[in-house]
């Protein structure tokens, strides 16, 4: 029964409303981000045209051109790909290291637990933007350390989310069978309660991915993520804030490209929700 669910879950997926509508942003942005990197956008993204300097959107520039004459539909797409780096690496490192965390954490318990959360904790006694603001003010802005510092704040959200049911799993009839069977701890955590706590990390992750994006677009904003002349659309919306009344379309479409990515992630993660999450199966 359990093998026939995980071979429907894509199709389960693709008939839930809020996980189709998600995966067709996110599927939209990725193939974007994809576009450029392959050189297919209208122009470099740092290429300015002068003469063409706050163009309204036309033919020739579809979302219209910048103060320096740059075309904003190719900095959509190099934003997009800056943003999508970010949240990808940034969430890998943060899921790899919290869930490494949680999972020790939970398995073994006593004073190890207890040190391991307690740190979690104070992580936690922090804002996540102002977490993040203190390790890029330390290490300075940039791409990479933007990235660095969001895996530091969600790394605490993963070990959390893994702990929990760890507790629950590591009591289970066949981990004891394992024990009993001579073995080790690490295949116990990798073979056995690992596979049985996914669904809760996956949900967590595509949720994670949204928040990284909304983070790195802030860090941006306030020129502590990605550098010019670099596109990302944090630093777009910052760049705009002058020129709003003149030339509105250099606010509208950043702020629209962070909100439907957004948007995209947490209907992806809701749909995930709803088809690995097993007391949604049992109401349906």
């Amino acid at each position: 029964m359990r093998s026939r669910y995980k071979d429907n879950a894509f199709l389960k997926l693709l008939k839930n409303p809020s996980g189709l509508i998600g995966m067709l942003i996110v599927t939209s942005y990725f193939l974007i981000a994809l576009l450029y990197f392959l050189g297919l956008s209208p122009y470099p993204a740092a290429e300015q045209h002068v003469i063409d300097r706050l163009q309204a959107p036309s033919s020739s520039y579809l979302m219209g051109t910048d103060l320096f004459g740059r075309d904003l539909a190719s900095r959509i797409m190099e934003g997009a790909k800056n943003s999508l780096y970010v949240a990808i690496v940034s969430v890998g490192l943060a899921a790899f290291v919290g869930i490494f965390l949680g999972l020790v954490s939970g398995f073994v318990g006593g004073l190890l637990d207890n040190i391991i959360m307690r740190i979690m904790d104070v992580f936690f006694a922090f804002p996540a933007l102002l977490l993040a603001l203190l390790v890029i003010t330390v290490l300075g802005p940039s791409l990479n350390n933007a990235t660095l510092a969001i895996a530091i704040v969600y790394t605490p959200i993963f070990a959390r989310v893994a702990r929990g049911p760890v507790l629950a799993v590591k009591e289970s009839e066949f981990v004891q069978a394992g024990r009993g069977l001579g073995a080790s701890n690490a295949r116990l955590m990798l073979k056995h309660i690992l596979p049985n706590i996914l669904a809760p990390l996956i949900v967590q992750i595509s949720l994670a991915l949204s928040w990284s994006l909304l983070t790195e677009a802030s860090l941006s904003f306030l020129g502590l993520g990605v550098q010019p002349p670099a596109a990302s659309w944090g630093v777009m919306l910052s760049e705009s804030r002058g020129l709003a009344e003149r030339a509105p379309w250099l606010m509208m479409f950043p702020a629209i490209a962070i909100s439907l990515g957004v948007l995209g992630f947490n209907l992806l993660g809701d749909g995930l929700r709803d088809v690995l999450d097993p007391r949604m199966r049992t109401r349906k």
